[in-house]
C-alpha cells in the first residue's frame, strides 16, 4: 500500500537523507496514527539496523530483545549485556565492522518502552549518539514512540547529555478528510462525503481504525460491526491504547472521563475541583501528556486569556467510546442502526460534527477565500443572567481584515431549514456577541451544514456565507 498524504513529512525525510552530516530524528504521535508505517514505507524496510521495544517488558527483557535484533541483523551470537551502555557499545562495534559512505539508517521503534524504571537506557543512548553517531557524517538515527510526553521530555527537551541533539522532529497527525477519502479510494471503498464524515466522527483520521472499514457496507454498518459486536476491533481499543501509552494511565482516564461527564469542556481549575488532583506538577504533567498525544485540545476563549482557556476531548474515538461503547451491553443485531432517532445520537452527532469542523479550520478558511488572511480561532459563550438568555457560538474566526465570522454548525441528513423561531435565535446570538465583546468589526454569520440551507424567506436575510460539508474535503 502506498503512502497517502504525508507530504511535509516526506520532504523532511528527503532533506535528512540528503544531509552531509549525521542527523537525529524523533518521530512521535498518537498510537495507531501510522508512524512505523511511514518510516518503513519510505525506506522500503531497508535499514542498517532496526529494533523495537517490548510493551511492558522489564529491563532484562528489553536488553534481551535488543540483543536478538543485533544478532539477527549482524549474524552473530552475542550474549545479552548487563547494561544499556554495553548494549549500545555492542551495536557500535557491529556497525563499525561494515564501513560505508552511503547513508546509514538506524531505526529504533517504540523507544519509550525500552526506558524501564531505574534502567540506564538514556545513558546508553547518549553514549551511542555523542560518542559515535554524531562523529560520523552519514548516520541517520530515527527514534519513534507513541508516548509523546516521553519523546518530548527525554529527547526533544532533554537537559542532560542529549541537550539540543535531536536535529529534526516529526509529529505525525491523523489524516484529514481528504486524505481519509484518498485512503478509502486506494482500498476500493466507495463512500460519499456524508458517509465518510460519519466514520470520521467515530474514528477520526487514525489509519489503523480506517483500515478496518469494509467495502460494500455503509458507515453505520461498519460502525456497528467494529464498535458494538463482541469481537469488534474497536470495542476494547480504549483500555489497550491507554495502557500502552501512559504509565499510571488512571490519571489520564480520570481527566478524560471528567471532561466528558461535565459537559465536554473544563478549565484547569474546574478539572482540579472535580478530579481532586493536586495542583502543580501532577495535573500539569497529565494535561501536557494528553495534549501532546492528541487526546485533548486547549481552546482559547475570545480575548485569548489563558485563564479562560478550556480543555476538551479532541480524539474522536475517545468521545464515541465514552458516549456509546463504554455503556453498551451484550451485543444485539442492529443496536447502532436503532440509535439514529435517539436524542443521545442527535446530541453526539452535532458535537462530533462541530469537532470535525474544528479539525479542518484550514479547509474552512480556504473555502471562504480567507486562507491568506491572518486570523485567530475561538469558541464563545456567555452565561445567562436573570432575564438575559445565555448564548453560544460554535466557532469564531476573528480576522485581521476587520471581520469576524460567527459559525452555526449543523449536522443533518437533509437541507437545514431556518424557521422564524430559529431566525430570531440567530439574531439574538449575534446581538449578545456584539454586546459582550464590544467589537467594532463587521459580523458575518456563516452557516456550515452537511447538505446546505434550504432556501426560504429567512435563509437570505441574515446569512453572509454558506458552506457545506464538501468544503471540509478541499
Amino acid at each position: 500500500m502506498k503512502l497517502i498524504g504525508r507530504i511535509r513529512e516526506i520532504q523532511k525525510l528527503n532533506k535528512l537523507v540528503a544531509s552531509t552530516q549525521s542527523e537525529f530524528l524523533a518521530v512521535y504521535g498518537r498510537r495507531r496514527v501510522g508512524k512505523t508505517f511511514l518510516i518503513r514505507n519510505y525506506f522500503k524496510n531497508e535499514f542498517d539496523f532496526y529494533a523495537t521495544g517490548l510493551a511492558k517488558g522489564n529491563t532484562r527483557q528489553q536488553l534481551t530483545n535488543f540483543t536478538i535484533f543485533i544478532n539477527n541483523y549482524f549474524s552473530n551470537h552475542h550474549a545479552v549485556p548487563s547494561s544499556w551502555l554495553e548494549a549500545f557499545n555492542l551495536l557500535i562495534t557491529e556497525l563499525e565492522k561494515k564501513k560505508s559512505t552511503d547513508k546509514r539508517v538506524i531505526f529504533i521503534d517504540e523507544m519509550p518502552w525500552m526506558d524501564t524504571k531505574k534502567s540506564d537506557f538514556m545513558m546508553g543512548l547518549e553514549f551511542f549518539w555523542n560518542a559515535w553517531a554524531s562523529a560520523q557524517s552519514n548516520v541517520l538515527l530515527i527514534v519513534c514512540g507513541s508516548a509523546a510526553s516521553w519523546m518530548l521530555n527525554n529527547l526533544i527537551k532533554n537537559t542532560g547529555g542529549l541537550y539540543n541533539r535531536v536535529t529534526e522532529r516529526i509529529k505525525l497527525e491523523p489524516f484529514d478528510l481528504q486524505e481519509t477519502k484518498a485512503y478509502f479510494t486506494q482500498k476500493n471503498i466507495v463512500l460519499d462525503h456524508y458517509q465518510i464524515i460519519q466514520l470520521y466522527m467515530v474514528m477520526g483520521g487514525i489509519p489503523y481504525y480506517l483500515d478496518q472499514v469494509e467495502a460494500g457496507k455503509s458507515a453505520m454498518q461498519n460502525i456497528e460491526d467494529l464498535c458494538f459486536r463482541n469481537d469488534g476491533k474497536l470495542r476494547t481499543e480504549f483500555s489497550y491504547v491507554f495502557s500502552s501509552l501512559f504509565r499510571n494511565a488512571e490519571k489520564h482516564e480520570l481527566v478524560l472521563k471528567t471532561i466528558f461527564e461535565k459537559g465536554g469542556a473544563l478549565t484547569r481549575d474546574e478539572l482540579l475541583k472535580y478530579t481532586k488532583m493536586t495542583t502543580g506538577g501532577a495535573i500539569t504533567k497529565t494535561l501536557n501528556e494528553l495534549e501532546e498525544s492528541g487526546f485533548i485540545a486547549k481552546l482559547h476563549k475570545l480575548g485569548n486569556k489563558t485563564a479562560n482557556s478550556v480543555y476538551c476531548i479532541s480524539d474522536f474515538y475517545t468521545l464515541f467510546y465514552f458516549r456509546f461503547i463504554s455503556t453498551a451491553g451484550k451485543y444485539e443485531p442492529n443496536v447502532w442502526l436503532h440509535q439514529i432517532d435517539n436524542p443521545s445520537f442527535r446530541v453526539w452527532s452535532g458535537l462530533a460534527f462541530e469537532q470535525v469542523c474544528f479539525a479542518h479550520i484550514t479547509q474552512i478558511k480556504r473555502a471562504l477565500n480567507i486562507g491568506g488572511v491572518l486570523s485567530n480561532t475561538y469558541s464563545w459563550y456567555t452565561k445567562g443572567d436573570g432575564e438575559k438568555k445565555g448564548s453560544q457560538i460554535d466557532l469564531v474566526i476573528d480576522r485581521r481584515d476587520q471581520v469576524i465570522n460567527l459559525f452555526e454548525i449543523k449536522f443533518s441528513i437533509n437541507e437545514f431549514v431556518i424557521t422564524k423561531e430559529y431566525d430570531a435565535k440567530l439574531r439574538q446570538k449575534i446581538q449578545s456577541f456584539k454586546e459582550e465583546t464590544a467589537t467594532k468589526k463587521s459580523i458575518f454569520l456563516t452557516m456550515l451544514t452537511t447538505f446546505g440551507v434550504k432556501p426560504n424567506e429567512y435563509s437570505t436575510s441574515i446569512i453572509q456565507n454558506e458552506l457545506t460539508m464538501d468544503a471540509l474535503f478541499q
